[in-house]
Formats: structure tokens, C-alpha cells, sequence
């Protein structure tokens, strides 16, 4: 197999795409030779601090509320260790792999700008981690997204530590000083500031977010797939997503997803059969003719947390911090509200464009408003529920979406002695976001499901290439229609080929790559 070439950690920010490949596939990591210069540039400017009797905020003093305490020159390396230990305070469940690799990496990212003080050798250790595969156990709760993600990231640090839990490349719970062993990586022993700088960034709640935006791209082309396929199943028209009536309201996602619909609609032998009712019915309903502009929005909303996200990518957050001048200043560069607007902002997206394809998926299974379909997709209506119990399924998880909606950051519960006095809850955002984008793929797969067993109903009417080779990729996975059967398996299999972009793919086998 071949060797994959490393990605160059230094002071350019990483790409998002540079994040989801470490953080899901892999990928190797190495410090460049001007970060390991600028690291060890900056560490003599810690070092020069480190006798002094004047204080100096994470070196020679306590943290939050303690930072009035002055503490001795000889207790300043237990100061560190002790930081770390007491902040991975976590609990709950574990954090997802892919979540703590892309800390990780973003963590290691911002000690590789030479603004945090710290030696190379501990940025050489979380390089070593991660090319080892050593995932350090993260739990669920424990940071309120200021101050950085102390607890998530303390549990990190106190891996590098050799101290705690952590998964081993084949997943396997060990002690952290045995996968370090294993790996052949030293245990690091913090010297000053080293601690604080190790667990004071955003990096979770960054992570999650471009993981986030990573996977809503490719979602919402699967919801414009979905989308196409309803419209041309329920006999709409297309006449709605023409060009020139999409620019009359010039939003660049809007614009974007007609497009989409346009090409997957070309050459539907069911659109131009029915041309005929679809001018006679004057207007399709809005779940189907509004599909752009609900699509288009949750696109620019994408855009712009992408580009929050950006920023956050080329930042240093560390408080104090080294500046180029070499002075060490305290600072608030760590507060995550920048963050935490955007993922609260893209979980209300989410659920709005699954509270769409929800009502698209309703109106396949409603006789008064499905155009000759049988009642529910069934095969013999009233001995067979056909997809009856599937749109439940839609209906709990959109409700469930509306209710991770709400924003977490407009929350704050002041910490540390009325220090901390208000937080941002960025991490939980992102928690709360990770659940909401796969509830919209889940609800995405549904209405797949729905309007492939409709495009098979409409036969001999032949669909469009494109949507006709989605409904042929479920055909692989997913019987067509028939009796009622187990439809759990079927609903997984197709929120399989959602996550998977198989779906997406087979659709962009006919158009070519859609927007």
C-alpha cells in the first residue's frame, strides 16, 4: 500500500479538508523545520520569565480565580501538571474519534504558530499521537466553551502525559502510559506555561465544525437529489427553477440549488408526460416549489460558518501568548462566541431543511394529495401500511431537530469564582449540531426512500437519468415496491448510501458535479 505523504503542520493554517483527512482517514502529520524554529524562538521567551518574582499569568501564578496566587519558583512544573490534571474533569460518554483527532490536530496547529510558548518536543509528542493512532478518551460534558475547551482538551494533555485513558490504533481502551510505551513516544514533563497552553484553545468546538460544514455540503446535494426526485414523483413542475426566475432573487445558494434541480430534472420522461397537470394545478405546494430557496439558505448558511471557520483556522488562540515582539499578554482571544453563533446558526438550518423533506415525504403518502398514488406507497392499501410508519420516523427525528435548534449560546453559566462570568457554550453546539446533521441525513434517506418507490408507481413513465440512477442504486440495496416488509433495515441501508455519497454520486454520474 502506499505511503500517504504527511501534511506539513507550521504556522499556515491547515485547510478544512486537511482537518477531515487527519481527523477521519489518517493522514500523517510532521512539523515543519520554521515551526520547530519559531517554537524554540518563543520558549526562550517563556524561559526568561520563569525565575522571574514578578507574576506572570500561567507561569508564575494559579488559573481563573486563583491566577492572585503567586506561586514559588521551585512549585512552578507541579503548577502545570497539576493544571492538567484537575481539568480533565470530563464525564459522560466518550467523544468520537474523529472529534479528538481533529483537536488534536488544531491544538497542535496553534503551538506550531510559535505563539504559545511551549517547547517543540511537545508538539512533536501530539505529532507522534496522532501518527500512532492514540486517541486519548474525551468525555461529553465539562466544557462550557471559554477559556478554550479546558476539560477535552486536558484529557489530551494528560495522555501526552502518560497519565489516563486512551484507544490504541486497532480502538482497544488502554492505559496511556502503555500506548505510549507501545508507540515508543516519552512521556512529556510539562515545564512552564506548557500546561495551560496545551488546554486553553476552541479546538473541539472547531473541529466539530468543520466536520460539521464537511458533511452539510454534501447533505444538502443529496436533499436537492431527494428534492428533484419528489418533485418529478408527485408530478410537479419545473418550470419554477428556471434561471431567469431564480435570479430575480439573486442569493448565491438559492441560485446554486435550482441549478442542482435543473440538471437532475433534464430529460424526465415523467415531467414532460405530465406537463399537461401541471399547468392546470398553476402552482405546486411550497415544500416543493420553495425547495431552492429553503436548500439555497442552509447553503449560505454553510458558507458563512465556513468562513467563521476559516479564521478560526489561521488564529492562535492561547491566553497569555507570545507576540512577535516577544511580550507575553494575557488576552480573551479564547472566548468561543464566533463558534458558537455559527453551529447553533447551522442547526437551525439543518432542521429546517429536514422539516422540508419531511412534508415532501408526507404528501407521497396522502391519497388527496399524491396524484394517483396508493394510499401510504402501499401495495394493497389496509393490509399493507407501505411507508405509513417511515414518516413517524421523519416526524420524530424532525421534532427532535427542532429541539436541538435551540441556541446554545445564548447561554452562560459564570465559572470560576464569577472569573469566568460569561461563557459561550460552544461546545455544546457542537454536540448538539453532530446530532442534528446526522438526524438530517436520516430524514433525508427517508424521503429517498419514499420518492424511488414513487418513481417505480409512475411506471412506464420513465424518470430522469440522473434520479433514475439514484433509484437504481437503492434498487441494489432496497427491494422496489411490494408487501410490507422490515423497513428498519431498508431506512438504514439508505441513510448508509446518504452518508456514504453514494446517493450523490450516482446522480452526479448523469450531471456531472453538482454544486
Amino acid at each position: 500500500m502506499a505511503t500517504r505523504a504527511p501534511l506539513v503542520v507550521d504556522a499556515a493554517a491547515p485547510t478544512p479538508e486537511e482537518v477531515v483527512a487527519v481527523a477521519r482517514t489518517g493522514v500523517p502529520v510532521e512539523l515543519s523545520v520554521k515551526a520547530l524554529a519559531e517554537m524554540a524562538a518563543s520558549r526562550k521567551v517563556i524561559e526568561s520569565l520563569a525565575d522571574d518574582e514578578m507574576p506572570h499569568y500561567g507561569i508564575s501564578t494559579g488559573f481563573g480565580a486563583l491566577a492572585v496566587r503567586h506561586i514559588p519558583v521551585d512549585r512552578r512544573i507541579e503548577l502545570q501538571r497539576s493544571l492538567v490534571r484537575s481539568h480533565a474533569a470530563g464525564s459522560g460518554p466518550e467523544v468520537e474519534r474523529e472529534v479528538v483527532r481533529a483537536l488534536m490536530l488544531l491544538r497542535l496547529s496553534t503551538l506550531a504558530t510559535g505563539h504559545t510558548g511551549v517547547r517543540p518536543e511537545v508538539a512533536q509528542a501530539y505529532a507522534a499521537m496522532l501518527n500512532a493512532g492514540i486517541t486519548p478518551v474525551v468525555r461529553e460534558y465539562g466544557s462550557l466553551g471559554c477559556s478554550g475547551d479546558l476539560a477535552p482538551l486536558a484529557h489530551c494533555a494528560l495522555a501526552a502525559m502518560g497519565e489516563g485513558e486512551v484507544r490504541d490504533a486497532s480502538g482497544e481502551l488502554v492505559a496511556a502510559g502503555e500506548a505510549l510505551a507501545a508507540a515508543g513516544i516519552e512521556p512529556l514533563v510539562l515545564a512552564e506555561k506548557e500546561g495551560l497552553a496545551l488546554i486553553n484553545g476552541t479546538d473541539g468546538m472547531l473541529g466539530m465544525l468543520v466536520l460539521a460544514c464537511h458533511d452539510l455540503r454534501a447533505i444538502l446535494r443529496t436533499a436537492d437529489v431527494a428534492a428533484a426526485m419528489s418533485v418529478e414523483a408527485l408530478l410537479g413542475t419545473d418550470a419554477v427553477f428556471a434561471a431567469d426566475l431564480q435570479a430575480l432573487r439573486p442569493h448565491p445558494g438559492q441560485a446554486d440549488s435550482a441549478a442542482n434541480l435543473r440538471a437532475l430534472l433534464s430529460g424526465s420522461a415523467i415531467v414532460e408526460g405530465h406537463r399537461e397537470l401541471a399547468t392546470t394545478r398553476v402552482q405546486d405546494a411550497y415544500s416543493l416549489r420553495c425547495a431552492p430557496q429553503v436548500h439555497g439558505a442552509a447553503r449560505d448558511t454553510v458558507a458563512h460558518a465556513e468562513a467563521v471557520a476559516g479564521r478560526e483556522l489561521a488564529a492562535a488562540v492561547d491566553n497569555p501568548v507570545v507576540t512577535a515582539d516577544g511580550r507575553v499578554e494575557s488576552n480573551g482571544n479564547f472566548h468561543g462566541a464566533p463558534l458558537g453563533y455559527v453551529l447553533d446558526f447551522l442547526a437551525i438550518a439543518a432542521a429546517d431543511v429536514a422539516s422540508m423533506s419531511e412534508r415532501r415525504t408526507d404528501r407521497f403518502l396522502d391519497v388527496a394529495r399524491n396524484h394517483g398514488l396508493p394510499p401510504f406507497l402501499a401495495d394493497d392499501p389496509g393490509v399493507d401500511s407501505g411507508h405509513m410508519i417511515a414518516q413517524y420516523t421523519q416526524a420524530g427525528i424532525v421534532a427532535e431537530l427542532k429541539r436541538l435548534a435551540v441556541p446554545s449560546s445564548v447561554d452562560s453559566i459564570p465559572s470560576s469564582a464569577m472569573q469566568e462570568d460569561h461563557v459561550s457554550m460552544g461546545w455544546a453546539a457542537a454536540r448538539k449540531l453532530r446530532r442534528a446533521v446526522d438526524g438530517l441525513a436520516q430524514v433525508v434517506a427517508v424521503e429517498l426512500l419514499a420518492a424511488a418507490r414513487a418513481l417505480d408507481l409512475r411506471a412506464p413513465f420513465a424518470p430522469a437519468p440522473a434520479t433514475g440512477a439514484v433509484r437504481d442504486r437503492l434498487r441494489a440495496e432496497v427491494a422496489g415496491p411490494g408487501p410490507d416488509r422490515w423497513l428498519a433495515p431498508e431506512i438504514g441501508a439508505a441513510a448508509g448510501l446518504v452518508a456514504s455519497g453514494e446517493l450523490l454520486a450516482a446522480a452526479e454520474s448523469m450531471t456531472g458535479p453538482l454544486r
